[in-house]
């Protein structure tokens, strides 16, 4: 299935207030770790599967790529990508990621970002990546966890009085199309699981040099600052002194989450006798 959303007016009107549409990579929530999985773009040849905007194909334009290709299905993500645009080594096509068809060895790199899990068969993109990559090329890609298409709503379980009660990862072992909301409105995504992603790399013939899960990053704490909750949320510029994220062993499919910003002395009470 080739769903194009983002030619709906009132959808794609909708992506256009996100951050990452307004402020480019610097929005995008993702992007200081995949910048630093990113090969040197000088004098290299470019593929981006799912451009979008633009943003890594201009991106990569700056860093010195030889030439750029961006491909996507939507005529309104490729009217601003073009706008935006001012590099000439930079054109964009028009076409399915599913779709696409390039002579062999045409690329040096490879991108993609946020857009396979809207595609039915990584495996079969994975094979035709492989074939127009140069050998020893690179193929650099962000997806969603198969933790969050897992279940498919991709929203908590609540309780009756609306509590917060987890996040749902049935049904991680069966992939498939799955219904999610998506700025208000329902997109279908193919959940896959890690085992297909890592082994569809493989068997095209792929070397796997890196998988990276990120962690907030070191900005968030100055986000959480400026949100003027301040300590026992009655205000101020100082809501917490740090954020810390702690992993642990635990299954695959297992979603630990905890938020905890509280004053320690909040949690003690003093008795004066």
């Amino acid at each position: 299935m080739k769903e194009n959303r983002y030619d709906d007016e009132e959808f794609f009107q909708k992506y256009s207030q996100m951050s990452r549409s307004q402020k480019g990579l610097s929005g995008a929530g993702e992007w200081s770790t995949l910048k630093k999985l990113l090969p040197d773009f000088a004098g290299k040849r470019v593929l981006d599967l799912g451009c979008g905007y633009g943003w890594h194909c201009i991106y990569a334009a700056e860093q010195g790529a030889a030439s750029v290709i961006g491909v996507d299905l939507s005529d309104r993500m490729l009217s601003v990508a073009r706008e935006k645009t001012k590099c000439p080594q930079v054109r964009y096509q028009r076409c399915a990621i599913e779709d696409i068809a390039f002579l062999p060895e045409s690329f040096d790199v490879v991108l993609s970002s946020l857009a396979l899990h809207y595609v039915e068969s990584f495996e079969q993109v994975a094979q035709k990546v492989a074939g127009y990559l140069v050998r020893g090329g690179d193929f650099v890609f962000s997806v969603e966890h198969p933790v969050f298409t897992a279940y498919g709503s991709q929203d908590w379980f609540y309780s009756d009085s609306g509590e917060i009660l987890h996040f749902p990862v049935d049904r991680y072992y069966y992939e498939g199309p799955r219904q999610a909301v998506f700025l208000g409105e329902k997109v279908t995504k193919y959940h896959k699981t890690l085992t297909t992603y890592l082994d569809g790399l493989l068997q095209a013939g792929f070397s796997i040099e890196r998988v990276v899960e990120p962690q907030p990053p070191e900005e968030m704490l100055d986000t959480v600052n400026k949100l003027g909750i301040g300590p026992g949320g009655l205000g101020g510029t100082t809501t917490a002194l740090a954020v810390n994220v702690n992993t642990y062993p635990t299954h695959i499919a297992g979603l630990p989450v905890a938020v905890n910003i509280c004053c320690h002395v909040n949690r003690h009470i003093i008795r004066e006798v």
